[in-house]
C-alpha cells in the first residue's frame, strides 16, 4: 500500500469524554472519606481539582474570588486592556487576606466628597490617612463622613488616634485587639510611623466562612491570569498580583510560540503554564526546550463554543490529548500537573481526565451559567440562561483589546450562544465535588493519584452510549430553573 494509505490505516483513535466509561472497581473507600486535593502548577496546589475558562462571559474577578474560596482558581480573561486584567487580579487579591499590603489611602489635605467617592468606588468602608512620606496620621472610616460637608478636609473628620500593631502580629494577637477596643479596622507600622498594611474584622470573619479558599503565603487568595506569549509588558504587570500566568494561545505548539515563551520566562516570577497543546510531541518539544514552565493547558477544539475541529478539521480532543501529555510527562519525569480544558460536562468527563493523567480540569459553560459569571442573564419561556460565546466568536473577536491568539486567523473558530442559568458557584462546586468523589469511589481511588494507578478505562459502541443515557422513558419537560 502506499504512504497515504498507510497514513489514514495508522492513524490514532482520538477518543473523548463521550467514548469512554470508567469500570467499578474493588472500593475500601467511602465517597465522604476521599481526598480530591491536586497542584494546579508545580508551586500552588487546589483543595478541589475545578478551575475556570479566561473566557470573558466566564471569568472576571467575581468569579475567580468564588471560585478560589470554594478551593478552585480562576484563570483572569484578557480580552480588555492590561489596566483592566491588572484591576480584576488587584481586586481578587484584595478580596480578603490577613494582612493586606496594597491599602488604599488618602491624604489630610483630600476633601471629604473625595474620601466619599473613593469608598464608592473601591466598595470599602474606610481609609487610613497617611502624609506625603507615607507616614499614618490618622483614619476615617464612613461613619466619620455621613452626611458631613463633603468640602471639609479629611483632617477636620478623622480620627488622630489610632491604634496600630507592628508587623509581627499574629492572628489571635489581632482578634483580641479588635475586639478590645471595639474597633474594625487595624493599621499595621512599622518602626517609623511609616503604614505597611491593614488588618480588617471582615477579611478575619471571611476566613472562617470559607475554610476551604486556596491562598498564598500571605493569606490572600491564589488568582491566574491568561497572556498571550508576545504580551510581555501584560505579563510583567500582572505577575506583581497572580500567582500563575496562563499562556493563553489556541496552538501552542508554534515555533515563534515557544520563542516568546521562552523569553517572557525570564522576565516573570509567577508560575507559567503554557497551552494549549494536544500531542506527545508538542509536550516533548516544551519539557526540553522550555526552562522554568509549570504546566500543561491541554486539548484542542473540545470546547462546547469551539468550532475548529468541524471547520477546519484540525484539533486533538481533550481526553486524547491528555492521555498523550501525560505519557510524555511521565517519560521525561517532568512532574508537570495538566489541565484538561475543553468539553467536561459531568462530574464523570472530570473522573475521566484525572484518571488519564490531568491534576485538574477546566470548565468554561459549565461556571459560564453561574450568577458571577459576568455573562448577561436572559429570561426565555419563562427559563433562565446566561450569554456565551467564545474567544473566537466574532463578537469576542470585535472586541479585542489584547494581542491575541485568533485575530490574525481571519476566520471565527467559536460561536455564541445561551448556557442554562446554574445558580451560584458554591453550589455547582457542591454538586461536581460529590459526584467526582462518587466517580472515584467506583474505581476504589482514595485520592486522585490512586485514581491514576487504579482505574480501568473501557470503550462503549454507540449503541452503549445511547444505552447510557436515559432510554425507554416519556421524560416531561423540565421545570424553569429557579429565579436568581
Amino acid at each position: 500500500m502506499g504512504k497515504f494509505v498507510d497514513k489514514v490505516r495508522g492513524a490514532p483513535v482520538a477518543l473523548t469524554f463521550r467514548d469512554l466509561i470508567l469500570l467499578p472497581g474493588l472500593s475500601e473507600v467511602e465517597p465522604g472519606e476521599i481526598d480530591v486535593r491536586t497542584r494546579v502548577s508545580t508551586s500552588h496546589e487546589l483543595n478541589i481539582p475545578l478551575v475556570s475558562s479566561p473566557m470573558d462571559t466566564v471569568t472576571e474577578a467575581e468569579m475567580a474570588i468564588a471560585l478560589a474560596r470554594q478551593g478552585g482558581l480562576g484563570v483572569l480573561h484578557r480580552n480588555c486592556t492590561i489596566e483592566e486584567e491588572v484591576e480584576m487580579a488587584r481586586r481578587v487579591k484584595r478580596a480578603e487576606s490577613f494582612i493586606i499590603r496594597d491599602v488604599i489611602t488618602i491624604r489630610p489635605d483630600q476633601t471629604v466628597g473625595e474620601a466619599i467617592e473613593i469608598m464608592q468606588h473601591h466598595d470599602i468602608s474606610g481609609l487610613p490617612v497617611v502624609d506625603e512620606g507615607g507616614r499614618l496620621v490618622g483614619i476615617v472610616t464612613a461613619r466619620d463622613v455621613r452626611f458631613t460637608d463633603p468640602r471639609l478636609r479629611v483632617s477636620d473628620v478623622m480620627t488622630a488616634e489610632v491604634i496600630t500593631v507592628g508587623e509581627g502580629i499574629t492572628l489571635e494577637e489581632a482578634k483580641r485587639i479588635l475586639q478590645k477596643h471595639r474597633i474594625e479596622k487595624l493599621p499595621v507600622v512599622d518602626e517609623k510611623g511609616g503604614l505597611k498594611g491593614l488588618i480588617t474584622v471582615k477579611d478575619i470573619m471571611l476566613r472562617g466562612r470559607f475554610p476551604n479558599a486556596v491562598r498564598d503565603e500571605e493569606g490572600r487568595l491564589l488568582c491566574a491570569a491568561a497572556v498571550s506569549p508576545f504580551d510581555l509588558k501584560r505579563a510583567v504587570k500582572l505577575d506583581k498580583w497572580v500567582d500563575v500566568l496562563v499562556i493563553d494561545v489556541a496552538h501552542f505548539h508554534n515555533r515563534n510560540c515557544m520563542e516568546a515563551t521562552k523569553k517572557l520566562l525570564k522576565h516573570v516570577g509567577a508560575d507559567v503554564v503554557v497551552g494549549n497543546i494536544g500531542t506527545y510531541k508538542a509536550a516533548e518539544d516544551a519539557i526540553t526546550q522550555l526552562d522554568g514552565i509549570a504546566g500543561f493547558r491541554v486539548g484542542i477544539g473540545s470546547g462546547s463554543i469551539c468550532i475548529t475541529m468541524e471547520l477546519l478539521k484540525a484539533g486533538s480532543p481533550t481526553l486524547f490529548a491528555t492521555a498523550q501529555v501525560a505519557d510524555a510527562v511521565s517519560d521525561y519525569g517532568a512532574d508537570l500537573p495538566i489541565i484538561a480544558d475543553g468539553g467536561i460536562r459531568s462530574p464523570g468527563d472530570v473522573a475521566l481526565a484525572l484518571a488519564l493523567g490531568a491534576s485538574c480540569a477546566m470548565m468554561g459553560n459549565v461556571f459560564a451559567g453561574c450568577r458571577e459569571a459576568p455573562g448577561e442573564l436572559v429570561t426565555i419561556g419563562g427559563r433562565y440562561f446566561k450569554r456565551y460565546r467564545g474567544m473566537a466568536s466574532p463578537s469576542a473577536r470585535e472586541r479585542r483589546h489584547a494581542i491575541d491568539r485568533y485575530h490574525s486567523k481571519g476566520i471565527a473558530e467559536g460561536v455564541e450562544g445561551l448556557v442554562p442559568y446554574r445558580g451560584d458557584v458554591a453550589s455547582v462546586v457542591a454538586e461536581f465535588v460529590a459526584g467526582l468523589r462518587a466517580a472515584m469511589g467506583y474505581a476504589g481511588a482514595r485520592n486522585i493519584t490512586e485514581l491514576r494507578e487504579k482505574a480501568r478505562i473501557a470503550m462503549l459502541t454507540e449503541a452503549g452510549a445511547r444505552e447510557a443515557a436515559p432510554h425507554s422513558i416519556y421524560l416531561p419537560s423540565q421545570e424553569p430553573f429557579r429565579s436568581p
